[in-house]
């Protein structure tokens, strides 16, 4: 059975790190191992991972749970540290909810189905702003050249892609996800399985949603990501990319 990494990177988001950690507790996967990796929060955050490392030493189908508290240059700083400290065979960045307690499940499956040339594995997501959906993102299959991409958080990755292609380059300040995923998915032998169902309800307003100016840097650093990768038209991809996005909001 594969150990699966959760990777979850915090800095005041208390109330949003109940519903991370709730939803993760309530998976039934058997073997889960939650790194966290806070950049020194002083809103209560680490009273709630305190807590729920706590509640896992007392369980006898517990997670494994190592946590860091520290200053870090920002989310793609620590999640790299995430992934230094993991030990999984699977690994996933989880700073939302997982939607169903069988998503890692599902998710895994799919990849041990996929066989061999099966690299990971990745779902549809909705966005949510307490119970309102924004967003949802139906993704299904594509290619890169159509402006297709998986939505990253809800992406379960074999171990051995982040030691062949490296982890998050920290001079992107919204596109750092998008680059580590154009940096393998621009290789067709490169394949993800897909789970046609919503396993991921992600909180609306990240890095790159987050106002009008953020949409703009997002978007260049997409085209910059593409163009040092190597892709051909990063513009026009981009463009397609953003229409894609576009459809996906809800009225």
């Amino acid at each position: 059975m594969w150990k699966v990494s959760l990777l979850v990177t915090t800095y005041n988001v208390r109330e949003n790190l109940k519903i991370t950690l709730t939803s993760i507790e309530q998976q039934d996967y058997p073997s889960v191992e939650v790194i966290i990796v806070d950049g020194q929060s002083n809103d209560g955050t680490l009273d709630v991972i305190r807590e729920f490392a706590g509640r896992q030493e007392k369980r006898e189908d517990a997670c494994t749970v190592r946590w860091i508290s520290e200053p870090d240059g920002g989310l793609y700083d620590a999640m790299n540290k995430a992934w230094s400290m993991c030990t999984g065979e699977i690994v996933a960045v989880c700073n939302d909810r997982l939607c169903k307690p069988d998503a890692v499940t599902k998710l895994v499956k799919a990849v041990e189905r996929g066989g061999r040339e099966c690299i990971g594995a990745h779902a549809d997501l909705v966005y949510v702003e307490g119970e309102h959906v924004v967003r949802a993102w139906h993704m299904g299959e594509g290619r890169l050249s159509e402006g297709w991409l998986p939505g990253h958080p809800t992406m379960f990755l074999k171990r051995e892609i982040y030691e062949k292609y490296g982890v998050y380059d920290t001079s992107y300040q919204c596109a750092a996800d998008y680059e580590f995923m154009v940096r393998f998915l621009k290789e067709e032998k490169n394949r993800l399985a897909y789970v046609p169902e919503v396993l991921v309800e992600m909180f609306y307003g990240g890095i790159s949603n987050a106002g009008l100016r953020n949409y703009l840097v997002s978007f260049w650093e997409g085209c910059l990501a593409l163009r040092r990768n190597g892709v051909r038209h990063p513009l026009l991809i981009s463009i397609k990319r953003t229409v894609r996005v576009l459809r996906q909001f809800k009225a």
